[in-house]
């Protein structure tokens, strides 16, 4: 809808992980360095969390660009799954003919599946995302997939992709196994105010835009508080705000803009109060924002 107002090839802030808008702040590239030194140095399990919209799916996506055509990689991302539930995507995902209705069935089947690729040296990758939903049964029987071994290497490498919650359910004490077979570990915080301003201009380029700045430096300042640099949240924001923008005929975004906006979204402002909880700021110009402008565009 604002793509011819503001010149842009494509819209620049879909929620979707598109490669080619890929960028990485520096605790992005720390995450992608560990996720492929994890896959080539055969560290069996890798643990990376972070908080909800941080980019931590954008970073798989990211990696498996990056492997090889010999790597066979498992990609479960729902693993509210009962155990032979599990081997049956599991044996899905890898392309593995279903050996039978058991646990020891598909784990023969797995074993043998693994030793196979190994003697053609073809490494084998299975990644959980929202790991943290999974049960400690769950958890227990992953943990014995890394028991599939040769006396020198790993069959298979495991990689746990979740919220901070994942790391209170790995503390608990009947997972201290598990905890203590993980080689890696990252924590992917969101970017700070400069990554921030570097992530947006970036997307607008990616975009096809070649115009002047778009964003005010006071807009991008307000979109920093409101989104705390949480990418999905800086992508909402920019949306919406260019939504409004193009309804208001502006050609460039202001504070007052990304505040209407987050306001609006229950999201802070500079003018909330001091811990953060998300209420709307009536400090900056004392007139009440106007509400519900988004559901027109819904």
């Amino acid at each position: 809808m604002y793509c011819e107002h503001f010149g842009f090839a494509k819209r620049p802030f879909e929620l979707t992980p598109d490669p080619s808008f890929l960028f990485l702040g520096e605790a992005h590239r720390e995450g992608l360095a560990t996720l492929v030194y994890g896959v080539q140095s055969g560290k069996g399990f890798v643990l990376i969390t972070g908080e909800v919209g941080t980019g931590k799916t954008t970073l798989l996506h990211a990696l498996l660009g990056q492997l090889d055509s010999s790597t066979a990689c498992a990609f479960i991302f729902n693993p509210k799954l009962e155990p032979l539930d599990f081997f049956r995507m599991l044996f899905e995902e890898f392309g593995i003919e279903s050996p039978g209705h058991t646990k020891a069935e598909y784990l023969l089947a797995l074993n043998k599946f693994l030793i196979e690729r190994l003697e053609k040296g073809e490494p084998t990758l299975l990644i959980i995302d929202e790991a943290q939903n999974l049960s400690a049964e769950m958890l227990e029987e992953i943990r014995l997939l890394s028991n599939l071994e040769t006396p020198t290497s790993k069959l298979i490498q495991i990689m746990l992709v979740g919220q901070p919650e994942l790391k209170e359910l790995l503390a608990r004490p009947e997972l201290r196994q598990l905890r203590q077979r993980i080689g890696l570990r990252h924590h992917l915080r969101p970017f700070d105010e400069k990554e921030l301003a570097e992530y947006v201009n970036e997307r607008l380029a990616r975009a096809g835009y070649t115009g002047g700045s778009l964003f005010r430096r006071g807009a991008l300042k307000e979109l920093y508080a409101a989104t705390g640099g949480t990418p999905r949240l800086v992508n909402g924001v920019c949306d919406s705000a260019l939504l409004l923008a193009y309804s208001r005929e502006k050609r460039q975004l202001d504070a007052g803009l990304i505040r209407e906006v987050a306001e609006e979204m229950e999201l802070p402002t500079r003018g909330s109060d001091s811990q953060g909880t998300g209420g709307p700021s009536r400090g900056d110009e004392g007139t009440k924002p106007r509400r519900g402008w988004l559901g027109l565009f819904r």
